[in-house]
């Protein structure tokens, strides 16, 4: 099968940093499915990885961890998927990843496709939503729907793939008052068009943006955006 590799670690630039290469195809055991790859999307983890793990001499280092595609083949012990089932998921970064044409994945990390999104718009989404939702109600400890006391949520950065998704579930899933950043104009009728009830500049001062909407203090802030320089803004 064909796939895309490195076995060295070289500048993005550099023509040896992503090869095309042929590999076996794997074959399913256990609880791993076979899938097919349909799309793939490109992370900030896919960046540092190959930045900083070189694979062993003369092995080659697949990248990709979000996908969308096909199973074309279960291991014995799978039992929620078959043959033919559409999936999405965002990998497993100990494994070989699925910048390749089939990836062998553990069942018990794949969802089943909405049949609402194609291929490309789900490959989009696992790691992105993934870590909005654990930031929403694992680290900032939201809840689903009524909030024990008023919370307004602060996103800085509400237009890139985190904060989009961020900022559609929070609210779609809860009841706090959405306030999303953005710098450009286009950007900033993005984030309206998600939801944020309120969007702001992040590159003009942020105490004085929030002060002018009136809402009060903010109860809950998450930075995806120039974090170092928005800090002593956010803190004051």
């Amino acid at each position: 099968m064909k796939a895309i590799a490195y076995q060295d670690s070289q500048p993005v630039d550099h023509a040896d940093a992503l090869q095309d290469i042929t590999l076996p195809e794997p074959v399913a055991t256990g609880r791993d499915l076979l899938v097919e790859i349909k799309a793939i999307s490109v992370n900030p983890v896919d960046t540092k990885i190959r930045q900083n793990v070189a694979p062993e001499a003369g092995q080659w280092k697949v990248l990709g961890w979000d996908a969308a595609g096909v199973v074309r083949a279960v291991g014995a012990e799978v039992t929620n998927f078959k043959i033919g089932d559409r999936v999405w998921y965002a990998g497993d970064l100990t494994r070989p990843g699925t910048n390749a044409e089939r990836h062998l994945v553990d069942e018990r990390i794949v969802g089943h496709m909405p049949g609402s999104l194609d291929f490309a718009q789900a490959a989009a989404l696992p790691l992105t939503a993934i870590t909005a939702w654990e930031m929403l109600f694992d680290r900032l400890q939201l809840v689903p729907g009524k909030q024990p006391a008023p919370a307004q949520l602060l996103i800085i950065g509400a237009a890139g793939g985190v904060g989009s998704i961020m900022t559609q579930l929070a609210r779609q899933l809860t009841d706090v008052t959405v306030i999303g950043t953005a710098s450009r104009p286009e950007t900033q009728d993005w984030v309206r068009e998600l939801g944020a009830h309120h969007v702001i500049d992040h590159s003009q001062p942020l105490a004085a943006e929030v002060a002018r909407l009136g809402l009060g203090p903010i109860t809950h802030v998450v930075s995806l955006n120039q974090t170092e320089q928005h800090f002593a803004q956010v803190a004051e």
